[in-house]
Formats: structure tokens, C-alpha cells, sequence
């Protein structure tokens, strides 16, 4: 079996960088093996596979994906921590050594992913920018086709809830754009360090295809955001900044063959899509557009 850091191996090398995990940056590493393995299976990782990591810290989820053989390409936001994981894979797994490429980069501003097109998402996403993390993840690469991420539980419940729950947003409408979610279990806060105070969750990504829409991605997002801008409005009302109007957002709204007093909440991506393209027939520009996306 492959070597997987302990709870003391992660400490030592915290100290050997002088690290003291950074809130401002969600460092909470993962010092517990078997949770690694987990997540891991529970990936669908395999030899085969080329992983795309965010946010590897220590590495401890770096070397559960190395051992299943795949290559990886951890993104690092801390250059110290990107600079000692090469070494760190080279001391516990020196046979994976080639197998690792690492970014020393922010993940949102990454404009591209060097190297071979990922097939896999795995990552334990920092709760404070778990979301845009993710849907910039999603927007930037279109080759990985399946992920599974650990972030926050309350965010893993938005990013998986379905039109109608309490916890759907635009969050959960924007992730169903690319794709579908679905939780895949629960994390307790003792397999970090350090110890955070709320449980973490899994969710599976599968990618999709968007919906059949003629508006752009950008400008159904644009509808989504103004949707649950402020929830309990109803969508005549919600949209009304955007069409110019509530009586221009409800003949919008009306065309798509929904109704105008619903809100945003019972919505699927699917009728936000329909509803921009009506926007945009009549004569809405929308947000604009950013671009096409990044060939994988």
C-alpha cells in the first residue's frame, strides 16, 4: 500500500516550512489516511485518469491520487506549499514522481490548465471560495467530464439541492449548468488540521451538456443572479431591473411559458435559460459576454 501522511508527518512538515495554516486562505489539511482512500474511491480515480487537484496543501490528498496510479496537476495558491510538494511526493511516493505537475497559482485566475487535459476534478476545496472556485473550474476546462470536491456541508447542500429546497440558490442553478451534483457523504471536522468547527461534505459532479438556449452563458447567469437577488420577490419583480420594467419582465417571462409570480427558487436552469433568451429577443444585451470558453 502507498505511502499516505500521518497526522504527525503533517505536522512535521508544517513545521519544516514554518507554516501556520492561514485562515484567510481555508488551509484545513486532511491528516487522516482512510479519509483520503475515501475520497479517492469515492473519485472514481484510476490509472487511466488525468486528476486535476485544487488546492493540495500538504499533500496528503496528492499522494492518495498518485497511488492509484493517475497523474495529477495540483494547483497552489501558497507557493511555499507548492514548492515542497514535489518533494514530499519524491520522500513517500518516489516512483509517482513524474506523475505530478504542480501550479503555483491561484485558482481563479487561471486562464488555462498546463499540460494534459484533465479527466478528473478532485479537490478539497477552501470553504471561503469553494463556489466561484468551482464554477471557474467548470467554465475553464471542459475535458474533465466527472469530479467529486469537499467543501463546507451547508455549501455542499446548496451545490446538490434541487428546485423548490430551502438551501436551492444560485449556486445549485449555476453548478446545473455544466452538469449534476449529488452528495456523497459526510466529513467530521477531526480529520483536519486544523480542527474546523463545522462538518465538511462531499459532492459528485457529472458533466452535462447546457441547456438549449440562444442566450449566452453570461447572460442566463445575469437572469439567475437578479432571480435570487433578493428571494422572496417574485420573478416580474426580481427581473424587472433587467427587462426594463415588471411588465416587460412578465411578457418575458410569460413567452418562456412560465409564470410570472414564481420565484426564483422553484426555478430550474433549464426555464432561467429560457427566460434570458426571451430577455435577449427583446432586445436585452445582457452582461458582456467573456469570451468563448478554453478548448480542453
Amino acid at each position: 500500500m502507498a505511502a499516505l501522511l500521518d497526522p504527525r508527518s503533517v505536522r512535521a512538515a508544517a513545521e519544516r516550512l514554518g507554516l501556520r495554516p492561514a485562515k484567510a486562505l481555508g488551509q484545513n489539511f486532511v491528516v487522516d489516511a482512510n479519509t483520503v482512500r475515501r475520497i479517492v474511491a469515492l473519485g472514481g480515480v484510476d490509472d487511466g485518469d488525468t486528476v486535476l487537484e485544487i488546492g493540495p496543501g500538504l499533500g496528503s490528498l496528492t499522494l492518495g491520487l498518485l497511488a492509484t496510479g493517475a497523474s495529477v496537476t495540483a494547483v497552489e495558491i501558497d507557493r511555499r506549499l507548492a514548492g515542497q510538494l514535489p518533494a514530499t511526493v519524491a520522500e513517500h511516493q518516489p516512483q509517482a514522481a513524474g506523475r505530478l505537475r504542480v501550479v503555483a497559482s491561484d485558482a481563479l485566475a487561471l486562464t488555462g490548465i498546463p499540460g494534459p487535459a484533465p479527466t478528473r476534478l478532485v479537490a478539497n476545496l477552501p470553504y471561503n471560495v469553494a463556489v466561484p472556485v468551482l464554477l471557474h473550474v467548470l467554465a475553464l476546462s471542459r475535458s474533465w467530464r466527472a469530479g467529486l470536491v469537499m467543501v463546507q456541508l451547508e455549501v455542499a447542500e446548496r451545490l446538490a439541492a434541487a428546485p423548490g429546497s430551502r438551501v436551492y440558490g444560485a449556486p445549485s442553478a449555476k453548478l446545473a449548468w455544466y452538469g449534476t451534483a449529488r452528495r456523497a457523504g459526510t466529513v467530521p471536522p477531526g480529520v483536519f488540521w486544523p480542527v474546523p468547527r463545522v462538518d465538511s461534505g462531499l459532492v459528485r459532479i457529472s458533466r452535462g451538456g447546457p441547456p438549449a438556449s440562444g442566450a449566452t452563458r453570461e447572460q442566463v447567469f445575469a437572469v439567475v443572479d437578479a432571480a435570487f437577488a433578493q428571494r422572496r420577490k417574485m420573478l416580474r419583480s426580481a427581473l424587472s431591473g433587467l427587462a426594463g420594467g415588471s411588465a416587460a419582465a412578465a411578457a418575458a417571462i410569460g413567452a418562456a411559458g412560465l409564470d410570472p409570480t414564481a420565484r426564483g427558487e422553484q426555478l430550474p436552469i433549464g426555464d432561467f435559460a429560457a427566460i434570458a433568451e426571451r430577455l435577449v429577443a427583446a432586445g436585452w444585451a445582457g452582461p458582456a459576454r467573456a469570451g468563448e470558453e478554453p478548448a480542453p
